[in-house]
């Protein structure tokens, strides 16, 4: 004798599980963000947020942190420098890590893990090095809610001529990131912010 949902309790919850499922997915979409932050009266730097530039002032790093009021406002400021230089080390390790991994692909390290293991840890110390490199090139302050926003930038410059100073960086690599550099940073500003 078949059983009807009515009469299985299992079943029933199947059927109610199942349309949850569907009523979820078809909720689900791509997430729309927006990049603007909208704060009236601020810097352009602080709606747009952080940011990979390539513009007359040279192919930048920017990094955008803040600090809500603490009571201590040279502490806040220093918390907004600290996170602001964050965002930057976040950036240029996401940029090092496509050079890296286009060095891999072009030279045919990918397959060999104790090579790609030693690209890694280079890249790793290429980011720490550059990080005492950026600089706070601007702070503002929101009247209304007492935050603290502080922008700092790094030059691919400044990333290149850290990396030829690196003694223990592999001579191909280092060959590989000052041919192809500029050209991963060119395509890297025209997506968004990773």
């Amino acid at each position: 004798m078949p059983i009807s949902c009515a009469q299985s309790p299992s079943i029933r919850n199947l059927g109610v599980t199942c349309a949850l499922a569907l009523l979820l997915a078809g909720c689900s979409g791509k997430t729309m963000v927006k990049s603007d932050l909208g704060i009236r009266g601020a810097p352009d730097w602080v709606n747009k947020g952080t940011a990979v530039l390539n513009d007359k002032g040279g192919r930048l790093f920017h990094g955008v942190g803040s600090s809500s009021a603490m009571g201590d406002e040279a502490l806040q400021r220093a918390t907004a420098d600290d996170r602001a230089r964050a965002e930057v080390a976040r950036i240029l390790s996401t940029y090092l890590d496509v050079v890296s991994n286009d060095y891999a692909a072009a030279t045919g390290t990918g397959a060999n893990a104790s090579a790609d293991q030693t690209v890694s840890h280079e890249i790793k110390a290429v980011s720490k090095m550059n990080l005492a490199g950026s600089r706070i090139i601007g702070r503002w302050k929101d009247d209304r809610t007492s935050t603290v926003y502080s922008i700092a930038e790094l030059d691919l410059a400044q990333v290149k001529t850290t990396l030829n100073g690196a003694g223990s960086m592999n001579a191909d690599m280092q060959r590989y990131f000052e041919k192809n550099a500029q050209n991963v940073f060119d395509k890297l500003s025209k997506e968004k912010t990773p």
